[in-house]
């Protein structure tokens, strides 16, 4: 490594020591990561660039090992960096110290997003909940095909008693990107909210998301008749 390129990958770090961490850009973040350039970029230019190529933080936050890997400049080790670091951070923000309260559609979906992206499998998680609606835990259960998962009630309200559980929540992702339910998982949502009833720890909803979105059995349900709904709070 060149002399000057020492002294050029030293600055993101003299930075973060003089003016602390808040102050340096999402390039010199990274390039305190990454800790050296290539023959042909310094290690700031080879994080700019980076960042260029995946479009934004966000979706760099996401990118697997393998699409990390196919970048000029990225081979296995600093990809592996980079996967680590935004998984510290994402199950860091899981582990804060206090009540979080998920009592709509929306904040589970947004709470539990990132657990999804770049699954290529069906994975069916339980949400297990106090009686205020504040999470107690949840845990992934079962894991399928790129269609289709399947689920065992017996091991959903193990878990819930267990955990001395007043609510629970399902969730599952559709890797192909349509969240719209299977008849499959229409009687998924049945027998679950049934046994729920009987057992006295209820089911609240049961969401399918994608990399698009999300489809919520309780909103749904608000929007039809009475009749025909399958989940009520």
């Amino acid at each position: 490594m060149k002399f000057k390129e020492i002294i050029e990958n030293e600055k993101p770090r003299e930075k973060l020591k003089s003016l602390g961490v808040e102050n340096l850009t999402d390039s010199e973040l990274l390039a305190i990561l990454l800790r050296t350039g290539n023959k042909d970029e310094s290690v700031l230019e080879l994080s700019m660039r980076l960042l260029k190529e995946a479009s934004s933080l966000n979706k760099l936050s996401t990118m697997s090992i393998n699409n990390l890997s196919k970048i000029k400049g990225i081979k296995l080790s600093k990809a592996s960096i980079i996967v680590a670091a935004f998984e510290l951070g994402r199950r860091s923000l899981k582990n804060i110290d206090k009540k979080v309260q998920l009592n709509n559609s929306e904040k589970i979906y947004n709470y539990f997003k990132n657990d999804f992206k770049n699954e290529k499998q069906e994975k069916f998680y339980v949400i297990l909940f106090d009686n205020k609606m504040n999470l107690i835990k949840t845990k992934e259960l079962f894991i399928g095909t790129l269609n289709k998962v399947d689920i065992h009630p017996r091991e959903i309200f193990k878990e819930a008693i267990k955990e001395s559980a007043a609510f629970f929540a399902v969730m599952h992702n559709h890797p192909s990107g349509d969240t719209s339910p299977s008849e499959e998982d229409i009687k998924t949502t049945v027998t679950l909210r049934d046994l729920g009833n009987t057992l006295g720890i209820k089911l609240v909803d049961h969401i399918i998301i994608s990399y698009e979105g999300y489809y919520s059995f309780y909103d749904y349900s608000k929007s039809l008749s009475n009749q025909n709904t399958i989940i009520t709070k």
